[in-house]
């Protein structure tokens, strides 16, 4: 059923090797927002299972999501016991299932699969003082020890064929049981993948360890579909794009993390302009503060390189990120498939919409609706950024639009009221009205919402992968979170 690896860094080497054998990405099709449904047990960590709230995540939930995103689909998840899925699938009775299913030829008679996401192979889970056996050898050596694991699936098969049959073995109807009855002392140790291990011993620390070398290694997990469903396909077409684009080694390394790249202490030059709010701006000491410099010092940090941020001008960055002029560069960079032909960008890490700035007191509208409404009114925003082109489009052109060097500049103008608006991202809106609340509001409600942000980098620039693996190192342990919030994030009252 679903597998994981213990020699992540193995694991990592493997990983995508069915993906990158594919010299183009196809083209993405769009599902016109398709309702998926999604099989999942919820029960099987870190690909699925519930939140404190109450609420499902893991793997699944996030790539599953991602994967929506890109094709225009909404997937439902029904939590669904692990014995039958399969079969309810090729019956028709969910759109696919995740729960890391393993790929072999007689499933394959019963579902298609989707391309292979991950490489794993099966470990022994133990209990934390276990003393009587070191190795897999030493437990089939042995009798008088029990294993179990999850009926149903290759765990129990790799199991059976580890002790030359069935008679030390016990069934259980999840991975779950299995442990407690571990813990429980029950039985010895339990056969799983090494990636559903490390997510138990996140839950179990104190009481369960990995025992020994992996064993079995090479089974390959993918999506089940129906048989001739055309989602296999789309879901192939979006998997070869994350994989192309660093989005799934990030959710890889979220949810399945492996020892961070080593850059020895390697300088990392940083452009940023220093007048984006909240994202780099000077403080009263004449010293960079900013979302970029708390993000980037903690990336440095995980990563041993030592950042050096230089003060550039917007005109010109992504050209000079590009000529290799810099490593990289922040101030918060819309993604966008033009500007992907001269930088590569890490993996997203905040989605926003543009709004409207106005002066406190604006009563002539009060929606983008009624300021496009009136011929009169003029805008401004930053020219060469994706606010300009927004702004371009809501206007219908270019006639009403003030292009300012910076954001600073338009909100000086428009404080100064010669101009009636500035478009700008929701996030550096708060940034400014932070330093002018008592001249400047937000007016409407936003709209172009979906723009992503990520850095910038050289095309093929190695340091690319190892931000987006430190970047999804900080989203597990909820560091990216935090400074999201100290940064993104209205303050209250």
């Amino acid at each position: 059923m679903k597998i994981r690896s213990l020699l992540l860094l193995l694991v990592i080497a493997a990983l995508w090797l069915p993906l990158t054998a594919q010299e183009e990405t196809p083209a993405l099709p769009d599902l016109d927002g398709r309702v998926i449904t999604v099989a999942v047990e919820n029960a099987y960590p870190p690909f699925n299972m519930l939140g404190e709230d109450g609420q499902g995540m893991g793997w699944d939930y996030d790539t599953v999501n991602e994967i929506c995103r890109r094709l225009n689909c909404t997937p439902e998840f029904v939590e669904t016991a692990w014995e039958g899925m399969i079969l309810a699938v090729s019956q028709g009775q969910f759109d696919m299932a995740g729960d890391g299913i393993t790929i072999t030829e007689e499933r394959r008679e019963q579902v298609d699969f989707s391309i292979p996401y991950v490489t794993l192979s099966q470990v022994l889970l133990t209990r934390i003082e276990e003393d009587r056996f070191s190795s897999t050898d030493e437990l089939v050596a042995n009798a008088d020890l029990i294993v179990g694991t999850q009926t149903g699936t290759t765990n129990y098969l790799a199991a059976t064929e580890l002790l030359g049959g069935e008679e030390r073995l016990l069934g259980f109807e999840t991975f779950g049981l299995a442990v407690q009855a571990l813990i429980a002392g029950d039985i010895d140790a339990v056969v799983i993948d090494n990636i559903a291990a490390q997510g138990y011993l996140g839950e179990n620390a104190d009481a369960i360890q990995i025992t020994g070398e992996p064993f079995q290694s090479g089974e390959q997990l993918g999506f089940i579909f129906p048989k001739g469903s055309e989602l296999t396909a789309a879901f192939d077409a979006a998997l070869l794009a994350m994989q192309a684009d660093g989005m799934l080694d990030f959710l890889n390394q979220k949810w399945f993390p492996q020892p961070l790249p080593d850059l020895g202490g390697q300088a990392i030059t940083v452009a940023v302009e220093n007048a984006y709010p909240p994202f780099n701006m000077l403080g009263d000491d004449g010293q960079g503060m900013g979302w970029d410099y708390d993000a980037v010092n903690e990336i440095c940090a995980r990563l041993n390189c030592v950042p050096e941020f230089i003060e550039t001008a917007w005109e010109g960055m992504i050209l000079s990120v590009g000529q290799g002029q810099f490593d990289m560069a922040g101030d918060g960079i819309t993604i966008t498939e033009e500007r992907r032909e001269q930088v590569a960008f890490s993996v997203p890490y905040v989605t926003l919409s543009q709004v409207l700035v106005t002066r406190v007191g604006e009563d002539r509208f009060a929606s983008i609706e009624e300021l496009v409404a009136n011929s009169e009114l003029t805008v401004a925003t930053q020219t060469g950024t994706t606010n300009y082109l927004a702004a371009a489009q809501q206007l219908g052109g270019e006639e009403r639009i003030l292009g300012f060097e910076t954001f600073g500049l338009a909100v000086q103008s428009l404080i100064a009221g010669d101009v009636d608006a500035v478009v700008i991202d929701n996030i550096a809106a708060l940034g400014y009205l932070s330093e002018n609340a008592e001249t400047i509001q937000i007016t409407g409600e936003p709209f172009n919402a979906g723009e992503q942000l990520g850095f910038i980098f050289p095309l093929d620039s190695e340091l690319t992968r190892a931000v987006n693996l430190a970047l999804a190192d900080m989203a597990r342990d909820g560091t990216l979170e935090m400074l999201n919030a100290r940064w993104f994030e209205p303050p209250t009252e």
